[in-house]
C-alpha cells in the first residue's frame, strides 16, 4: 500500500452507492485516505434523494459531479470497492477488490435511501479499521 491509502468506489451511474461511499469515506477519515469514485455509465447528476439523506447526516454531496471510470482511476487505488456494476472494472495485480452487494438507490425516494446510507456508513467504519491496521502493519 502506497504512503496515503486510496481507495475506489464503482457503481453503474456514480450518483447514488459510490458517491455516499466516497462522501462517508472522506467525511470519517479525513485526508489520512485518499477518495475516488466513479461510474462505468455515469448519470448527468447525484440522486436527488441520495443528496437529500446525506445532508441530514450534515453531508452535502450536491456540488459532487458523477465521473466515468478510467484505467488510470484503478490503477491509482490500492482498494477498489464495486457495488453492482458487474465486470466492467479493470483488474490489475497488487489492488484490493471488494464487491459490496448494496441496494441501488435509483429512482427510489429518500426514505428507501436511509438505510442503504446507513449500511454504507457502517461498512465505511470496517474499511476504515481494516485499512488502519493494514497501513500501521
Amino acid at each position: 500500500m502506497s504512503e496515503k491509502p486510496s481507495v475506489l468506489f464503482v457503481c453503474v451511474h456514480n450518483a447514488g452507492r459510490s458517491q455516499m461511499a466516497a462522501a462517508w469515506l472522506s467525511h470519517l477519515a479525513g485526508d489520512r485516505i485518499e477518495v475516488r469514485s466513479a461510474g462505468s455509465a455515469p448519470a448527468d447528476t447525484v440522486n436527488p434523494a441520495v443528496v437529500e439523506a446525506m445532508k441530514e447526516v450534515g453531508i452535502d454531496v450536491a456540488s459532487e459531479t458523477p465521473k466515468v471510470l478510467t484505467a488510470d482511476a484503478v490503477k491509482a487505488s490500492d482498494v477498489c470497492i464495486t457495488m453492482g456494476c458487474g465486470d466492467v472494472c479493470p483488474v490489475f495485480p497488487g489492488k484490493r477488490y471488494l464487491d459490496w452487494k448494496l441496494e441501488d438507490p435509483a429512482g427510489r425516494g429518500v426514505d428507501a435511501v436511509r438505510p442503504i446510507r446507513d449500511e454504507i456508513k457502517t461498512r465505511i467504519e470496517n474499511l476504515i479499521a481494516e485499512i488502519d491496521a493494514e497501513h500501521k502493519a
